[in-house]
């Protein structure tokens, strides 16, 4: 039987209200909560993680500000979805870069089994992380449905967010249509 899946990326709290946390993400928290709440199917979650000497790293040394550092309060998912992800089990990526390799080909190696039905991606930041995920996962599946929620994503600012969606949509990576 073929799962849905929604695709939770880095909602941490150093990117929701910690060192590049954003009004924009804080004023989305609630929909994406009740999306994630009310999803059938599968959520994974991802994870931004860096190492303590983070600032050595190139993109430190291109975004010096110290952010989901392993380990810290401003590494862990906000409160409500950690809480989800213990009591659902979810499945987390940990990744040290903007898109994970991993992720795309474990649902690669699903999708591929027939496994999966779609992919619906959101999260933070829509113009890096989001935007990464999302174009790994269409280039490692380019017959499968992928979807994004602007309403569940924000981006470093707003138009950074537009743009971003633009870009996703160029790629056939689209909001889900309304019913």
């Amino acid at each position: 039987m073929k799962k849905d899946i929604l695709l939770v990326v880095d909602v941490q709290n150093d990117f929701v209200d910690g060192a590049l946390g954003t009004k924009e993400a804080q004023a989305m928290l609630p929909e994406l909560l009740k999306t994630v709440k009310g999803f059938k199917g599968e959520v994974i979650f991802t994870l931004d993680t860096h190492p303590e000497d983070y600032l050595k790293t190139q993109e430190g040394r291109n975004l010096p500000v110290p952010h989901c550092i392993r380990g810290t309060k401003g590494w862990e998912l906000v409160p409500e979805l950690e809480k989800f992800r213990e009591t659902h089990g979810c499945k987390i990526y940990e990744k040290p870069t903007f898109g994970s390799t991993a992720l795309a080909e474990d649902l690669r190696l699903r999708f591929e089994t027939g496994a999966i039905g779609s992919v619906t991606v959101c999260g933070l930041c829509t113009d890096i992380c989001v935007i990464s995920n999302a174009l790994l996962l269409k280039a490692s599946m380019p017959e499968l449905e992928i979807r994004v929620l602007p309403e569940c994503c924000a981006g470093v600012t707003p138009e950074k967010h537009a743009h971003a969606l633009d870009v996703l949509a160029s790629c056939q990576i689209l909001p889900p249509p309304k019913a």
